[in-house]
């Protein structure tokens, strides 16, 4: 029996051996033996390379902007029908912005136009009952440079006051009797008027740009004066 194991034990071996190493044994395997080695230094990465990524260009310098025409209220634009009217005036603002606008030269491109209202407000100095305190006051009002006054010569109860402009609104008024206490004249008081006022609005017809620029600067001298677009009639 001893002998039928071991034959047994050296037919298993024999097999094994044969599982492990039969074909290096018999040659069948020599040509991976002698594969030659892969040079990792040419192979070829088939992969795309990511695509170029551009800096973005660079936004263009924009060139400061010109000094604009100074900024009035719906400036005309420039047609056949375009007109500019400034306004309303009266009394020694009449007469100041007339002779502003008379060193333009503007020819026949300026006119008139009269706007009229039943009623108003006016700044005056109440009546005075003698000759002597209207020229006392008179006086005053000339040395702190107030020209623009005339004295009531009509009878009633203003008969002897005076006036010293009429105004469309209570607030205008009474800013101008601001300006006067300011001056060192505290006299002046804002009343109702009820007689029909005149004013007066200066037209421009297709002014340039030019002359809105000289009107423009005419108009932030007159406080309550109104500078607007309008079609010309």
């Amino acid at each position: 029996m001893k002998w039928l194991f071991g034959l047994l034990l050296t037919v298993n071996l024999i097999f094994f051996a044969y599982m492990q190493w039969g074909e290096i044994l018999t040659g069948e395997n020599n040509n991976l033996l002698h594969q030659p080695a892969l040079n990792a230094e040419k192979l070829k990465l088939l992969v795309a390379p990511p695509p170029e990524v551009r800096a973005p260009a660079p936004l263009p310098t924009v060139a400061p902007l010109p000094p604009s025409v100074p900024v009035v209220s719906q400036v005309p634009p420039t047609n056949d029908t375009a007109c500019l009217e400034w306004g309303e005036f009266s009394g020694g603002d009449l007469k100041r912005a007339n002779s502003a606008l008379a060193k333009l030269n503007l020819g026949d491109q300026l006119s008139q136009r009269q706007v009229d209202y039943i009623s108003g407000y006016w700044a005056y100095i109440p009546p005075s009952r003698t000759r002597a305190e209207i020229d006392k006051k008179v006086s005053v009002l000339k040395a702190r440079g107030v020209a623009d006054y005339f004295i009531v010569q009509e009878p009633g109860k203003w008969h002897n006051a005076i006036s010293l402009g009429v105004f469309k609104t209570n607030e205008a008024a009474q800013k101008f009797v601001d300006k006067l206490a300011a001056k060192g004249i505290k006299t002046p008081v804002v009343g109702e008027r009820k007689s029909k006022l005149k004013f007066t609005v200066f037209v421009l017809k297709k002014p340039d740009v030019a002359v809105i620029e000289k009107v423009a600067e005419l108009h932030r001298k007159f406080d309550g004066s109104e500078l607007r677009s309008a079609v010309c009639n």
